[in-house]
């Protein structure tokens, strides 16, 4: 049997920029539902942060989730588990957006607590965020588990959080090595160490996420194997200038997107000006230019 894992959503993220939901459709439209039809698919697992904000939800990007996500999921089960971005408090998963919000959804299978279930003939482990309430309780049903694959929004040391940053605190891995597999939301960036893999999320969401591989993963629950399915788009693009002539540099792919001009040579501010306004002119989202060689920088 063969299921969809996806992970870190973020409905309504950048504070409901119609851009970003504009370019998460391109991938749902174009990659998601298009793919699980092709294979045949009927189960989603959402491994967390379905919705971006903990404190309250967007009218309309509630409307947006609703309309473009799971108005077209109603004949698929979705298992979905509480992220610390779904989760009100910090220290409990009690109170949590995706069961206040999808109850009308018969087909979406809320779970707050480590739970196992079953999906086809596969023994899964369920595990949403763990907090100071959950953390004992967690621990020991993960210890007794006889279930061969995990699936959680897990926070673990030593793996990869950003191109840049490498988490120094947070469950030790080895409660998860017991399994097959483990697989994880939380961690937007793709990683592996072992049986345990960090899946990413769908999507560029922050300057961090240029040029790193986005998507969402097949999983056969028959040979436990995994297959990132990766979304070709993208929103964030770098040029480097380097007295580039404007009149055949194309600039037609980068149409609401967030660019950012790195200047490494300009011998010719005119020259320079009549670049930057054909990239204007070719309607981008968002223009940044860098000209004190400070190429790379966090903006999350």
């Amino acid at each position: 049997m063969k299921i969809a894992i996806i992970t870190d959503q973020h409905f309504g993220a950048r504070k409901n920029s119609k851009l970003f939901h504009d370019y998460f459709l391109k991938f749902y439209n174009d990659v998601f539902f298009p793919t699980l039809e092709q294979e045949g698919i009927t189960t989603i697992v959402d491994m967390g942060d379905t919705f971006d904000s903990r404190k309250g939800i967007d009218f309309s990007a509630l409307s947006w989730a609703k309309n473009n996500y799971y108005d077209k999921l109603k004949d698929y089960t979705i298992h979905t588990i509480v992220g610390n971005h779904t989760a009100y408090y910090k220290n409990t998963n009690e109170v949590n957006a995706i069961d206040l919000l999808l109850r009308e959804y018969d087909n979406v299978k809320i779970y707050s607590e480590t739970t196992s279930i079953m999906i086809g003939d596969l023994n899964v482990l369920l595990v949403p965020w763990i907090n100071s309430e959950n953390l004992e309780s967690s621990i020991g049903l993960i210890k007794k588990s006889k279930a061969s694959v995990c699936m959680g929004h897990l926070e673990l040391n030593g793996f990869v959080v950003t191109q840049q940053v490498i988490m120094d605190h947070g469950l030790d891995m080895k409660y998860f090595k017991k399994f097959k597999k483990t697989f994880s939301g939380h961690f937007h960036i793709r990683s592996s160490q072992g049986p345990i893999h960090y899946l990413g999320n769908p999507y560029e969401m922050f300057w961090n996420d240029c040029n790193d591989t986005r998507g969402f993963n097949l999983f056969d629950t028959t040979t436990l194997e995994h297959t990132p399915v990766n979304n070709p788009y993208t929103m964030f693009h770098k040029i480097f200038y380097e007295d580039t002539n404007h009149q055949t540099f194309d600039t037609r792919k980068y149409e609401n997107k967030i660019v950012k001009v790195i200047v490494r040579k300009k011998t010719d501010q005119v020259l320079f000006e009549k670049f930057v306004d054909k990239l204007y002119a070719t309607n981008i989202a968002e223009l940044k230019i860098v000209e004190n060689f400070q190429f790379e920088e966090s903006e999350e």
